[in-house]
């Protein structure tokens, strides 16, 4: 009798034992189907996310954290959120504790002071355009004025004023358009008459090397701003004489090589002066490496080129070439 009954609660036993395996195996799967979805959530977060053991050690992270690894041997916890700077980029740090647990979070936050920066110097730089642009209209008034009184001999150097006020004027339209915005206002005339313009506009800016120019012959209609564009093409000129000037060679030339197309007008620029040597920052505004640069001639340039349905861009190649492409319609 004994001997049954033992036999039963030996049973009893292994059924118990099957029935505990049975809940710890749904358990870890329960709990393995949460970690899971754990880890998918943490990985589609768009920030860094470290989540630590009470040691430190890292109980659980996703792919930008792996890629930021570094960046956690520099993060301290703290109860407010703070920033670090980490490879030229800088990160707002979050962290929070749970139980024996803490989570560290860093987002990349440089775009956005970025353009917060940007936005507070484009205001500065229209407030000081705006006051100096009183001073400079009457400097230009009365350099006209002069000019038809001094002796001969001063002519030259009142000349001098002129070129120097239209320069500044030139950088003073081009900060408060970049303030406010590109407003394309188009109609149609000949390539010509923009040509004409540009080479006015290049009267005033001096050179000491000997510059050959190489504009388009044929002739054809644009549909556009045409000061607009005169600026833009300007803007490259004035870019090219500089790298020419800063060239150790006494000479150098500046092609604009007109391309036929069904739906833009493109145009090939190119100069024989120095090597960019920023190309990543071409079109960042207030980032210039030339020496008369403020950094908004080529910002504005493609701004304006994408307001007459097109772009800028610097295409890759042994020769310094831009393209800008304009709509035709």
């Amino acid at each position: 009798m004994s001997e049954s009954i033992t036999v039963e609660e030996l049973n009893l036993l292994i059924e118990q034992t099957y029935k505990v395996e049975k809940e710890f195996t749904e358990l870890k799967e329960s709990y393995t189907h949460l970690q899971n979805t754990v880890e998918k959530v943490v990985e589609f977060l768009p920030n860094a996310i470290w989540i630590l053991n009470d040691d430190n050690s890292v109980f659980l992270q996703n792919s930008k954290a792996r890629e930021l690894w570094n960046l956690l041997k520099l993060i301290e916890y703290q109860e407010d959120d703070y920033e670090i700077l980490f490879e030229n980029r800088s990160y707002i740090v979050k962290s929070s504790t749970y139980k024996d647990k803490m989570m560290l979070s860093a987002t990349d936050i440089t775009e956005q002071k970025r353009k917060e920066n940007l936005a507070t110097m484009g205001q500065m730089a229209a407030h000081l355009s705006h006051e100096i642009r009183n001073p400079i209209g009457a400097i230009s008034l009365m350099s006209s004025t002069l000019k038809k009184k001094v002796i001969p001999e001063n002519i030259p150097i009142v000349e001098e004023i002129q070129k120097s006020v239209h320069r500044i004027d030139r950088i003073i339209k081009a900060t408060l358009m970049f303030s406010k915005g590109v407003d394309a206002k188009k109609e149609s005339f000949y390539f010509s008459e923009l040509k004409d313009a540009m080479d006015t506009s290049l009267e005033y800016y001096e050179h000491s090397k000997e510059i050959r120019f190489v504009f388009p012959q044929n002739d054809f209609l644009i549909n556009g701003d045409k000061d607009l564009l005169e600026m833009l093409f300007s803007n490259f000129i004035v870019n090219a004489i500089d790298a020419i000037e800063e060239d150790e060679n006494d000479e150098g030339v500046i092609e604009i090589e007109y391309i036929e197309d069904e739906n833009f007008h493109k145009f090939h620029i190119s100069d024989s002066g120095v090597a960019i040597s920023d190309e990543e920052n071409l079109f960042e505004a207030f980032k210039s490496t030339k020496l008369k640069g403020n950094g908004l001639g080529l910002v504005l340039s493609k701004q304006i080129a994408q307001a007459h349905g097109g772009d800028v861009s610097f295409l890759d190649g042994d020769n310094k070439t831009f393209e800008i492409k304009l709509s035709k319609s």
